[in-house]
């Protein structure tokens, strides 16, 4: 099949409230091959989601009434379609906070089209990747200090049997610390294992970030036991993991 079969078989959502832009990026998706729809604002995007499947959903951040980090949130608590958000803005803690929302990929605007069809053919790949299997496909999930993780579904379960809620940002963090326990890594390794990409420096981002994990995961986030902070270095993840 080729790249172009498959966008074709692909439908992507615009959320935008400026019509030239919808516009804009509408045709030009659809010269790629994918199948387009747009919206202007909230109502107009639930009422798309109910209509039709969507593969990824690409939205403005700043809209009158709901903004793009409320409906990002709102797509989250329901889905696993990714998002891509445009943004004006330019500042490391808006993509931060926008990636905590359950954002997948930032572009900022004003953007070059062929960058952003870059980052959406990207962020499918990485969404619509088959599962591995056969005898050598490694256990999706992992367990650590009593806690579960689904690393297919997502899900992390404590040792007490509750389902308990990670955004994007915090699941890919998680998901670093599991995958290289009982290792140091610096805020750079993180960052990079988290988004794929180079992003510019902010090592705080990181910081806020590891704090709201804890939060959700060690019995006493300011004694921490299982991300224990490394002076000068970053962070390790201190449990063993057992991988069933």
């Amino acid at each position: 099949m080729t790249r172009e079969d498959t966008a074709a078989t692909q439908r992507i959502l615009v959320v935008d409230d400026e019509p030239d832009i919808r516009a804009e990026l509408e045709g030009y998706l659809k010269d790629n091959g994918y199948l387009v729809g747009t919206a202007g604002d909230g109502e107009a995007m639930r009422q798309r989601l109910s209509e039709a499947r969507y593969d990824l959903v690409i939205m403005d951040l700043i809209m009158p009434g709901e903004d793009g980090l409320t409906l990002t949130q709102e797509i989250r608590r329901s889905s696993h379609i990714p998002v891509i958000m445009l943004t004006g803005k330019g500042e490391t803690i808006d993509r931060i906070v926008g990636l905590e929302m359950g954002a997948d990929d930032y572009v900022t605007k004003p953007f070059e089209l062929r960058e952003l069809l870059a980052r959406v053919r990207a962020v499918l790949r990485r969404a619509q990747a088959p599962a591995k299997t056969g005898p050598e496909a490694p256990p999706s999930t992992v367990e650590f200090g009593g806690w579960r993780l689904d690393l297919d579904a997502r899900d992390l379960t404590s040792p007490e049997g509750q389902e308990v809620g990670l955004t994007t940002a915090e699941f890919k963090l998680l998901e670093a610390f599991v995958t290289h326990p009982k290792r140091a890594l610096d805020r750079d390794h993180l960052l990079d294992l988290i988004h794929g990409r180079d992003w510019s420096p902010y090592d705080r981002s990181i910081d806020n970030l590891v704090a709201r994990l804890r939060r959700k995961i060690e019995a006493d986030p300011g004694h921490p036991k299982l991300i224990k902070s490394v002076r000068g270095v970053g962070y390790l993840f201190a449990s063993n993991v057992r991988r069933g």
